[in-house]
């Protein structure tokens, strides 16, 4: 079993826009009579609408598998197919399996790395909460999008509801933490460059969403989202042997194709070089 030391977090954070209505769906838990075919998944405790951190994981790792062409051989229950490296080969030259994870069973067991990437839940801004709580909404801070399905045959038509949070919401700040893992103490430098690597995936993940969808119902127009007002630190080991030591900031209020294109990397790398 290899030793493996945490060289560093990277922390990620911004606010997600609904440039469309979002629809994430949650379980009605009862069948009401007149009610919402298709509800929104909401914080119990208060009934706010949120992002789960899985929602965001879960669509970032899918586009990436089609983005690097990972073949889809794992069955999840009865209908879903999801990629997962089951070999030492193939997890060492998978970047998505190295970000998110495997399951260490088999083949894997003891070769491979701890899951680098963490994205949590996101929840409204309190400016969104406030104006949906002014605006005129069909249920507490979304709106009721009512849809018909056409029989291709007859053009009979069957009416069908989706709540959806409305357009123009603002969702955060979301935060996606990243570490930086290097193995046995060995050529540290190269380690480094490709845990850096790993985490341009993260950011290439984020990019494939921006232009495609979040949540259901995404090729009838809802779900697409923004990513603003990034800003990204870096909590080095030592920030947590020293409590004085501050983590450092290596980019505040871009975009990610030009956080792609900045040299955080090279910052980075100078901040764990100056332990």
């Amino acid at each position: 079993m290899p030793s493996i030391q945490l060289q560093g977090k990277i922390f990620l954070q911004g606010t997600i826009n609904a440039l469309t209505g979002l629809h994430i769906g949650g379980n009605s838990g009862e069948l009401d009579i007149g009610g919402i075919d298709n509800p929104i998944i909401r914080n119990t405790f208060n009934r706010q609408p949120y992002i789960p951190g899985s929602s965001l994981r879960g669509k970032m790792r899918g586009l990436l598998d089609r983005h690097f062409n990972n073949p889809l051989e794992k069955r999840v229950g009865r209908d879903v197919r999801v990629h997962e490296c089951e070999t030492p080969a193939n997890y060492n030259g998978c970047p998505v399996c190295q970000v998110f994870g495997v399951v260490p069973i088999r083949q894997l067991s003891g070769r491979t790395m701890p899951t680098r990437l963490i994205v949590r839940d996101t929840f409204l801004t309190h400016e969104s909460l406030q104006a949906l709580d002014r605006a005129d909404t069909d249920t507490d801070f979304t709106e009721i999008k009512t849809e018909a399905a056409i029989d291709r045959i007859t053009s009979a038509a069957t009416p069908r509801q989706q709540e959806r949070v409305p357009a123009g919401a603002t969702f955060g700040p979301f935060q996606i933490v990243h570490s930086l893992y290097t193995q046995n103490g060995n050529d540290l430098d190269n380690q480094l460059l490709t845990e850096l690597q790993l985490f341009d995936t993260v950011l290439k993940g984020m990019e494939l969403l921006a232009d495609d969808y979040l949540g259901g119902s995404g090729s009838r127009g809802s779900g697409q989202i923004a990513f603003e007002n990034l800003k990204l630190t870096f909590k080095s080991r030592e920030c947590y042997e020293k409590v004085d030591l501050a983590p450092i900031t290596i980019a505040e209020d871009v975009a990610i194709k030009a956080l792609r294109q900045s040299d955080y990397t090279e910052n980075v790398l100078k901040a764990i070089s100056a332990e």
